[in-house]
């Protein structure tokens, strides 16, 4: 188990944080994705700028550190500030799960641009990211998802089409295939090349008041 400071210092760009809670919605994801989880975001560490959350909500407690504004939707946050919300507020337990190796500077580099294209993409309706999800279940036609904008994203659509941009994800799976539990090390998440998911490191958070 690491505190909240022991896990922002050690997380690196790529790293996947994954969260569980116990709300009626949290529930109904993890039931409906079979996992103990319902939310994943990305780590983003760059030079010498704090560690970000690139991941995708429903609220905007937060300033977006790209658009500089609250916003609901794909947004880019302080990670620990993030981490901090969703376990005061949100009321919900977290993991980090590193990627070994360590990301290069080209993936760094196509992580922003990822950023750069999607930041602000509004968050679907629940209704809609069930029919999203479920619709993912379906054989298709193999493209890259990477080459299309996309009109409304949940987090775990934005972690995927990052990782694809950066070269972690091979191309074939529209974004809807990916829920938060593909990024669960119970699920088989199979990184290109010799990159993998470390297990889940339980991260301490200590509680407001």
């Amino acid at each position: 188990m690491l505190t909240l400071d022991e896990a922002v210092s050690l997380t690196r760009t790529g790293d996947v944080w994954v969260f569980r809670g116990r709300s009626v919605p949290d529930r109904a994801i993890q039931t409906m994705t079979n996992s103990p989880i319902n939310h994943v975001g990305m780590a983003i560490v760059v030079e010498d700028l704090p560690p970000m959350m690139w991941h995708a909500e429903l609220g905007r407690s937060l300033p977006d550190l790209w658009s500089g504004s609250h916003q609901r939707g794909v947004q880019l946050h302080d990670l620990r500030d993030a981490v901090t919300v969703w376990a005061n507020r949100y009321g919900q337990r977290a993991w980090l799960r590193q990627l070994e190796p360590e990301a290069t500077p080209e993936m760094e580099d196509a992580a922003l641009r990822a950023v750069a294209r999607l930041d602000g993409t509004p968050f679907p309706s629940t209704a809609r990211m069930a029919a999203r999800w479920a619709k993912g279940r379906v054989p298709q036609l193999r493209r890259r998802m990477g080459e299309r904008t996309l009109e409304s994203a949940y987090c775990a659509e934005i972690v995927a089409v990052t990782y694809e941009e950066m070269g972690l994800l091979p191309g074939g799976r529209r974004p809807n295939w990916y829920d938060p539990g593909r990024f669960w090390s119970g699920d088989s998440l199979d990184l290109v090349g010799a990159y993998k998911l470390g297990n889940e490191i339980t991260v301490g958070v200590e509680r407001a008041g």
